[in-house]
């Protein structure tokens, strides 16, 4: 029999949702009764965003392993939005942001490691397409920006995510056969889809983190005998990708307004 039971959610965008309707998502997940809940980021904007895990808080009774996607740096910044939640995951019992912290023991066999990211821009064709996402409206770091110090910006992100989680991985994989990931942004072309397609070479640069992928690759040909299952988000569509025997990346769906559970893993 399980003994863990595990709910994955992403890209909630509960600034879009009444407060009825906030209610309606917390109580769904409360009449699942779960252990933990991931959220796979997207949950507000900058200046929500907080308030928004607080009222998760206050109403779920378990652990909330979470990171931020794009939009919850929206109307702010990357430095001042990342110092407020480490502060509020800090004072939380509850509150646990998986950028801040090393690996979590799930089980004596699973581990949960995480990172919101970024997309590096390295997927795709960056110089062919003059594609300007909010993200680079509405976040401080890319305001005034022009398209090679924005794709030098986008790739220093990237190279930030590749970092952080391969110490996690090798860390985790110690004492751990399966690990699970909770990241924001698709790591491989494969994982990028949009409505039932992979993503072109126009938006694969916006929505796919080629360094962290490559890494994942890399750690997993090594390692056989152990598994990484990659949960993210980001496209708003829904697809898996089975990368390699042992790596696989599921892609989780979203539509503003209308959150959901993505998953319901049994540890």
């Amino acid at each position: 029999m399980a003994s863990k039971k595990i709910l994955w959610t992403t890209d909630i965008h509960l600034n879009f949702l009444t407060d009825n309707d906030l209610e309606l998502f917390i109580a769904d997940i409360k009449n699942q009764s779960p252990d933990a809940l991931l959220i796979g980021g997207d949950i507000g904007e900058a200046p929500s965003v907080c308030s928004y895990l607080r009222k998760l808080e206050q109403s779920i009774d378990c652990p909330i392993y979470f990171v931020l996607g794009n939009h919850d740096y929206y109307r702010g910044s990357l430095s001042k939005v990342n110092e407020d939640i480490q502060r509020l995951s800090k004072s939380s019992k509850k509150l646990i942001f998986l950028d801040a912290v090393p690996f979590i023991e799930l089980t004596k066999e699973v581990a949960l490691v995480g990172y919101g990211g970024w997309a590096d821009g390295k997927f795709g064709d960056y110089d062919a397409y003059n594609i300007l996402l909010n993200d680079y409206i509405l976040i401080k770091e890319f305001i005034g920006l022009n398209k090679n110090q924005r794709l030098k910006k986008l790739n220093e992100l990237g190279s930030e995510a590749a970092s952080k989680i391969e110490d996690d991985l090798i860390s985790a994989f110690k004492n751990h056969k399966k690990v699970l990931c909770l990241t924001h942004v698709p790591p491989f072309k494969e994982s990028c889809w949009h409505e039932g397609k992979i993503s072109d070479d126009d938006y694969l640069p916006h929505f796919s983190c080629k360094s962290v992928g490559v890494m994942m690759n890399k750690i997993m040909q090594t390692k056989p005998d152990c598994y990484l299952e990659v949960l993210c988000g980001h496209t708003h569509s829904s697809g898996s990708a089975q990368i390699l025997d042992n790596l696989k990346v599921i892609t989780g769906k979203a539509s503003y307004g209308k959150p959901e559970i993505q998953k319901i893993i049994y540890l």
